[in-house]
């Protein structure tokens, strides 16, 4: 049996330090190729070769401000920004393609419009693509399953000094995990720092911190605080690698699937 074609790939953000990673990684990995490279109109990268922006030989793919023609089963990757992002799935939806979404910050109503795109096509987007994270998340349900409301939960997270929102969207998944394994709801349960008198803390509050300096790719902390005891589940990212490949192994799985809303979770199941 021939091996199957390699999946290709439109990377958006292409000149920036994630597309950069991407299209490295992407070059390097048979069951990819990269066939298109995004990046905003007046990007002073537009035209470049993506592979020489990516810091290797010419690919042969300029970066470019419109979606290149590409075949259905083709797969965006976008870690952009929730403004361009949407915009990008949506004319991924038009043109038959799947959509892997590592972009955060997302208000309430880009959220909705862009998980609607996978009544299209097969769409996965995650606060955090790393396979580290992603099974964070279900250690995070089950140990505050397991807890309760007996032990506090406070939730830290650390990035670097450039980043635009706050807190991360990791930060949010992990405080969703907690909540959903105590069987409430974050957002009726949340508090963002505290300042001042506030008082006592209540029983069933779940805290998220956000610091932010330096060069720092992500760090987060879940502390499970108890009577004379913790519990302390920490991931730290120590370079965009990890989240790059883990978009890369999404694209490689989504491509070709039913329309649908996809998690990571779905990709680490079917390994």
């Amino acid at each position: 049996m021939s091996p199957a074609a390699p999946v290709g790939v439109v990377i958006a953000g292409a000149a920036g330090r994630m597309g950069r990673m991407l299209v490295s990684l992407a070059r390097a990995n048979p069951a990819l190729r990269v066939v298109g490279a995004l990046e905003a109109a007046g990007h002073p990268g537009l035209g470049a070769d993506a592979g020489r922006t990516a810091g290797g030989g010419d690919l042969g793919v300029p970066i470019a401000a419109e979606m290149p023609e590409a075949p259905a089963g083709t797969v965006l990757i976008d870690f952009t920004a929730p403004g361009p992002t949407l915009d990008h799935v949506r004319a991924a939806a038009d043109l038959g393609w799947g959509a892997v979404v590592g972009t955060t910050g997302f208000t309430r109503e880009e959220e909705h419009a862009i998980d609607s795109l996978g009544d299209r096509i097969p769409l996965l987007r995650a606060a955090n693509m790393s396979v580290g994270v992603t099974v964070l998340l279900d250690v995070a349900r089950e140990v505050a399953a397991r807890l309760g409301e007996s032990f506090d939960v406070e939730i830290s997270e650390i990035h670097h000094r450039l980043k635009k929102d706050s807190p991360s969207g990791t930060a949010l998944a992990l405080g969703r995990a907690v909540a959903a394994g105590r069987g409430v709801v974050l957002e009726e349960r949340a508090v963002y720092g505290r300042e001042g008198l506030v008082g006592e803390r209540p029983a069933g509050e779940i805290g998220v911190l956000a610091l932010r300096g330096g060069d720092v790719i992500g760090d987060h902390t879940v502390h499970f605080f108890g009577t004379g005891e913790r519990i302390e589940l920490t991931h730290r990212a120590q370079s965009r690698e990890a989240f790059a490949a883990g978009a890369l192994r999404a694209a490689a799985w989504i491509s070709g699937r039913p329309p649908g809303r996809y998690s990571m979770r779905d990709v680490l199941s079917a390994a």
